[in-house]
C-alpha cells in the first residue's frame, strides 16, 4: 500500500492490554516468494473433554490445538479463513514481520474488521528474512484460548541450522485450559471491573497431564525418544496470561533460538517463557542406561501478582523407546527442579543469558544512534465504578481495574485504524497526540501517587519512515508491581538493556549491550524494573507494534 505522507503511525490498543501500533506509509521493492503454500482454516465448534468437563470449543478444522503450518524462509503463505462459529474472529501470525502486508496482520479493529459469522477472509503474506518457530492464534477477545497452533519456518533449502541437526523436531505448545467458557470469563471481568477468573490447568499440546483430578494417561502428552539422539523442542507459550517455568527431569536443555532468531547456544535446566514467546531448545537423550525410562516434563507459573493465579503444575512425559509408563507411575514421576513461583532472580538470571548469534551470516544490526526516544510507564490504574454489578465494582476501593501506558488506556475504535488511514478519515477515529513520556513523573516503583485514575483515548505517535526508535518500558507499582509481557507486531527489536528499580538515563544507558543483544518480538518488563528496546521503523503498512499483557486485565484482543 503506497502513500505520499512518508509517516509511521504508532498507537495504543486494547481496553485491557496496551497497544503501541506502528505504520510505515512508504512502498518498498517487491519480494519474490520461493513457493506459495495454501491452507484452509475452517473455524468450527468441536466437542472436547478435559478434567471430566465436556464442552464445545472453537477450533480450526476441528483440531485442538490447531494445525501446524510449515513454510520455508521466502515462501508466501495464503490462508483462507471461513468463520462458522457465532463469534467474530480474526487471526494473527505472531512474529511475522508482514512486510507490505499489513492487512494480513490480524488484530481486530487495528488492521482489519473482524470476520463475521458466516464470512471469510484471505490472509496472504511472505515470510521475509525469518526462520525458526513462530505461531498463529485468534486475535479477537479470548478466542485464543483454543484457537492457536505452531508456525514453523524452515531455512531455505541447502541452508543448515547453525547448530547440530536434530534427529527430530517437536512443537510443544504450552497452554491453559478453562472448565468455564473463556468468553464468559472475560465478559464477567469486564462487567465487574475485577481480574478474570484463572484457568483450571496448564496444558502440553492441549493435554493437562496426570497432576490434575480426573485427568488420565490419555490426557498426557508423551515425547518418545531414542538413546543418544538429539531432539529440537519448538516451545511456544500459548497461555492467555501466565509466564511459565519449564524443565525436564534429569536432562539439560540447550537454548538455540528465541522468537525465530538464532542465539548463542547456552545450557539450562529450567527455562522461563512468557506468553507469546517461542524458544527452540535441543534435548539430547542419554546414550545408554538412563536411571529411568520415563521422566517428567513440567511447567509451573512465574508471577508476582497480588491477585489470584493458577498455581498448579502440569506434567508431560519423556519416554525412552520401549518404556510403557502406567497411570500410577505417571503420578509418581519425580518432577524437575523449577524455581519458586515468585523467583524474580531466577527469571532475571535466565533472561540475561540470551545473546544474538551476531555472526557474519546472522549479524546483529543494532541501531547505534537513536532518532526518537520514548519512555512508557506501564501498569494497572483504575476507573470509577460505572454500571456496577450488584451495586459494587471488584477493583480496589470499589473501582474498576484499567491497564494503561503513560496513564492512557486505549479506546477501541469502531473503524479499523488501517482502513481509516487508507481512506484518510482520521477525525473521530484517532488522535496523533500520545505522550512520549508520563505527563507527571513519579517514583514508578515506589510509593504510588494518590490519584490512580487513568485517561482514555485512541492516541498515536507519528514517526518518519526509517526512524531509529528506542522505547524504555518502565513497570509501575501503582496497583502492585508485576512482570508485563510485551509483543511487537510487524517488527523484531533488540533488547539493549534491562534492570530493576526506576530507569536512570544518565547511568543505565552506558550499560547497554549494543554488540550482541537478543533479538525478539516479545519480552517481559521485569517486576519493579525496566527494559529498553531498539528498532528501525522501516516496515511499510499500518502495523500494531507493542502489546502489553497485564496480569489482572490483559485479554488479547
Amino acid at each position: 500500500m503506497g502513500s505520499s505522507t512518508g509517516r509511521h503511525l504508532l498507537c495504543l490498543a486494547s481496553p485491557a492490554c496496551l497497544l503501541f501500533a506502528a505504520a510505515v506509509l512508504l512502498a518498498m521493492p517487491g519480494l519474490t516468494a520461493a513457493r506459495t503454500r495454501r491452507y484452509s482454516f475452517n473455524v468450527t465448534m468441536a466437542t472436547v473433554t478435559r478434567l471430566c468437563v465436556t464442552k464445545s470449543v472453537p477450533t480450526v478444522n476441528g483440531q485442538f490445538p490447531g494445525p501446524k503450518l510449515v513454510v520455508r524462509e521466502g515462501d508466501t503463505l495464503v490462508i483462507r479463513v471461513t468463520n462458522n462459529i457465532n463469534n467474530n474472529v480474526t487471526f494473527h501470525w505472531h512474529g511475522i514481520r508482514q512486510v507490505r502486508s499489513g492487512w494480513a496482520d490480524g488484530p481486530a479493529y487495528i488492521t482489519q474488521c473482524p470476520i463475521r459469522p458466516g464470512g471469510s477472509y484471505v490472509y496472504r503474506f511472505t515470510v521475509t528474512g525469518q526462520r525458526g518457530t513462530l505461531w498463529w492464534h485468534a486475535h479477537f477477545s479470548w478466542l485464543r484460548a483454543t484457537l492457536y497452533g505452531p508456525l514453523v519456518i524452515l531455512p531455505p533449502r541447502g541452508v543448515a541450522y547453525p547448530f547440530p541437526k536434530p534427529h527430530r523436531e517437536v512443537p510443544l505448545l504450552l497452554g491453559e485450559w478453562f472448565n468455564a467458557d473463556p468468553e464468559a470469563v472475560i465478559k464477567q471481568a469486564l462487567q465487574t471491573g475485577g481480574g478474570p477468573n484463572v484457568s483450571d490447568a496448564y496444558t502440553f499440546n492441549g493435554l493437562p497431564g496426570p497432576t490434575y483430578n480426573c485427568s488420565s494417561s490419555n490426557d498426557t502428552f508423551k515425547l518418545r525418544v531414542r538413546p543418544g539422539k538429539t531432539y529440537l523442542l519448538r516451545l511456544i507459550n500459548a497461555a492467555l496470561n501466565d509466564e511459565l517455568f519449564f524443565g525436564v527431569a534429569n536432562h539439560t536443555l540447550m537454548v538455540v533460538q528465541a522468537d525465530a532468531s538464532y542465539v548463542k547456544p547456552f545450557a539450562a535446566t529450567a527455562l522461563v517463557i512468557s506468553p507469546g514467546q517461542t524458544m527452540d531448545v535441543l534435548l539430547t537423550a542419554a546414550a545408554n542406561n538412563p536411571p529411568s525410562r520415563s521422566f517428567a516434563i513440567a511447567v509451573a507459573p512465574y508471577t508476582n501478582t497480588v491477585g489470584t493465579f493458577d498455581n498448579t503444575t502440569a506434567v508431560a512425559v519423556l519416554e525412552y523407546y520401549g518404556a510403557a509408563t502406567s497411570a500410577a507411575a505417571l503420578r509418581s514421576l519425580p518432577l524437575p527442579s523449577l524455581p519458586a513461583y515468585n523467583d524474580t532472580g531466577a527469571v532475571a538470571n535466565f533472561s540475561a543469558s540470551f545473546r544474538s548469534l551476531a555472526s557474519a551470516q546472522y549479524p546483529a544490526r543494532v541501531p547505534r544512534t537513536v532518532d526518537r526516544h520514548f519512555f512508557f510507564a506501564v501498569g494497572l490504574g483504575a476507573d470509577p465504578c460505572q454500571s456496577p454489578v450488584n451495586g459494587t465494582c471488584q477493583g480496589p476501593n470499589n473501582t474498576r481495574f484499567a491497564a494503561s501506558m503513560n496513564n492512557v488506556s486505549f479506546v477501541m475504535p469502531r473503524t479499523s485504524l488501517l482502513q481509516a488511514h487508507y481512506q484518510r478519515r482520521y477525525n473521530g477515529v484517532l488522535a496523533a497526540n500520545f505522550p512520549a513520556a508520563p505527563r507527571t513523573p513519579f517514583n514508578y516503583t515506589g510509593t504510588p501517587p494518590n490519584n490512580t485514575f487513568v485517561t482514555h483515548g485512541t492516541r498515536v505517535v507519528p514517526l518518519s519512515f526509517n526512524t531509529t526508535v528506542e522505547v524504555v518500558l518502565q513497570d509501575t507499582s501503582i496497583l502492585g508491581a508485576e512482570s508485563h509481557p510485551l509483543h511487537l507486531h510487524g517488527y523484531d527489536f533488540y533488547v539493549v538493556g534491562t534492570g530493576f528499580g526506576n530507569y536512570d538515563a544518565s547511568n543505565d544507558t552506558a550499560k547497554y549491550n549494543l554488540v550482541d543483544p537478543v533479538q525478539r518480538n516479545t519480552i517481559s518488563v521485569p517486576t519493579a524494573g525496566w527494559v529498553a528496546i531498539r528498532f528501525v521503523a522501516d516496515n511499510p503498512g499500518w502495523l500494531p507494534a507493542l502489546y502489553f499483557y497485564l496480569h489482572l486485565k490483559r485479554e488479547f484482543l
